[in-house]
């Protein structure tokens, strides 16, 4: 089956199976996301068109595994099923169409269903972005593009939205799970809080930047927050560097030895100068976080957004930290 594509173009689906009878119609495909990693890879969606009477329009509804919008500020409301506009705007011009050719009203309900995407849907951020029961139907293309630095910034960006929409006024975001854990050891927070920020520190406090929130608790590693603490706005290690000159500036600021100094710009990795500054019982978090602050402040400007920072272990242990105050 070929289907028109939101920019143009055309693409050909191949039908898993499918059913028609008087007021129903079903189609199957399964869902080829390609090289992308979709956890809905393989997954079965079905969109069933049932009749309506005339003058109904055009009704969505979530079948199961589909999910259900529950917060404000994103781009479907509270109680409507959580397919996007553009994938909406499709059906309803095919719809049309079809209509159209065979003198109907056009008055259907289409349900969307996605086998076994209430289970999938827990690996992805729906849940933090109150939607329930199931996956979202989205797109704006109807082209499958690999996963990308941008397709995360958006998640970041839409789970601010939520969070200002719902009125939170602390969210957080962490560069993993431990540093995460920290967070959620220190403060009872509403899920919808916890950005998902990964290395992406740039996106998410860019955002802040024009759409603020009171109160941002950052909170990660310490190689990861020392290329921060200079500015990085992507943390990934294949698109920034740890400087150990940076380190070795830190060292002294902690005071410590000419010969640990020395050493660090020589070491394999950040975690090497941290484990050699502990043993010698230096404390590099305090002040790593304090200068992690001072270059978060500089990226958000004059946005009304007090800025806390922790700095963790593997274990969520927290190393230092810079509070709202501090």
């Amino acid at each position: 089956m070929e289907i028109t594509l939101p920019k143009g173009g055309t693409a050909a689906f191949a039908l898993t199976r499918h059913s028609l009878s008087k007021d129903e119609a079903s189609v199957t495909i399964t869902k080829d996301a390609g090289d992308d990693p979709d956890v809905t890879h393989g997954a079965l969606v079905t969109s069933t068109v049932r009749r309506l009477p005339a003058g109904s329009g055009v009704r969505f509804k979530a079948g199961e595994g589909v999910g259900m919008v529950t917060r404000p500020g994103l781009p479907i409301p509270p109680g409507e099923p959580a397919i996007n506009p553009v994938p909406r705007q499709m059906m309803q011009t095919a719809i049309a169409e079809v209509a159209e050719a065979n003198g109907a009203g056009g008055d259907v309900e289409v349900e969307v269903a996605i086998a076994g995407g209430a289970d999938l849907a827990l690996k992805t951020m729906n849940p933090r972005l109150g939607i329930v029961g199931g996956l979202s139907v989205l797109g704006t293309t109807g082209i499958v593009r690999p996963f990308s630095c941008a397709a995360w910034i958006a998640s970041i960006h839409r789970g601010i939205d939520v969070a200002r929409a719902v009125g939170l006024s602390h969210v957080v975001g962490a560069t993993g799970s431990s540093s995460e854990d920290a967070v959620r050891a220190r403060y009872h927070l509403d899920e919808t809080a916890f950005l998902d920020m990964g290395d992406f520190a740039g996106g998410l406090l860019k955002y802040l930047r024009m759409h603020p929130v009171e109160k941002l608790t950052l909170a990660g590693g310490f190689a990861k927050f020392s290329k921060l603490a200079q500015g990085a706005l992507d943390l990934h290690s294949a698109r920034s560097s740890v400087d150990f000159a940076f380190l070795q500036d830190l060292l002294r600021q902690a005071g410590a030895p000419p010969d640990m100094i020395e050493a660090a710009a020589t070491s394999n990795t950040a975690k090497e100068v941290l484990d050699n500054a502990l043993a010698a019982g230096i404390d590099l978090g305090a002040p790593l976080a304090r200068r992690t602050k001072a270059a978060v402040r500089q990226i958000l400007r004059e946005a009304p957004v007090a800025v806390e920072v922790l700095i963790t272990d593997r274990r969520g242990n927290v190393l230092g930290e810079c509070g709202f105050d501090g």
